[in-house]
């Protein structure tokens, strides 16, 4: 069982698997601020239990298991890390009632999200499939529209070395423009930005004004921005 036992009053729990994910994908779909969404995925997530979360880090390592040992092993251990830290993230600031004081305003963004959401969970099926799925979203869209960090965490390694990064404030990561054509990908909702071509000059870190200027100086002398 993916949900603990839920009182027969709540409409949305009462069909089948598909149609529960349905029903929940619509009331977020409405959702019109960030503490309002984080509330509400942190009820639908709090109902799961800690062994779904470790069948799903079962899962994925089943799923990578033919890619080379040592990527495979960094990545292993980066979203396992990512999905047991965002889980303990929702519970303590469910707890601290944060979600409270979070007033900023959603984008229509979100509301594709979970239209996205919909028609995925929807084609892995009933039972655990879809549950487990769900799961994976729901952690995925609190990320990026109530923390407002990338799908994917920083750190999180990708073939050829690139990493997610953050540089003064600014998430990069090597794939977000290289997966719009995948129906599932989280590329077109995530916050992160294409991380710059080998060779492009990387913003400097804690620099001053001066530095930064001088930054943006090289950055025209030897970067062509003419379109």
């Amino acid at each position: 069982m993916l949900f603990k036992k839920t009182p027969p009053d709540n409409p949305a729990l009462t069909n089948g698997e598909s149609g529960k994910i349905r029903d929940e994908c619509a009331i977020l779909n409405k959702i019109e601020t960030r503490g309002e969404l984080g509330e509400a995925i942190s009820r639908i997530i709090l109902r799961y239990s800690p062994r779904d979360l470790q069948q799903m880090k079962r899962n994925f390592g089943i799923r990578i298991r033919d890619i080379t040992p040592e990527y495979r092993d960094q990545l292993e251990m980066k979203i396992a890390e990512h999905l047991t830290g965002t889980w303990q993230t929702i519970r303590l600031m469910k707890q601290q009632g944060v979600f409270a004081t979070m007033h900023e305003p959603l984008t229509e963004r979100q509301k594709e999200f979970w239209n996205m959401v919909t028609v995925q969970c929807e084609a892995a099926g009933t039972g655990e499939g879809a549950g487990l799925r769900f799961l994976k979203f729901l952690l995925a869209g609190f990320c990026m529209f109530v923390l407002r960090e990338p799908g994917h965490a920083v750190g999180t390694p990708f073939p050829g070395g690139d990493k997610v990064e953050c540089i003064d404030g600014v998430y990069y990561c090597p794939v977000r423009d290289k997966a719009d054509d995948v129906q599932a990908a989280l590329c077109p909702f995530c916050p992160a930005l294409q991380t710059p071509e080998i060779g492009y000059l990387r913003p400097p870190l804690n620099a001053s004004e001066h530095r930064k200027q001088e930054y943006i100086e090289h950055c025209h002398k030897f970067h062509n921005f003419n379109g």
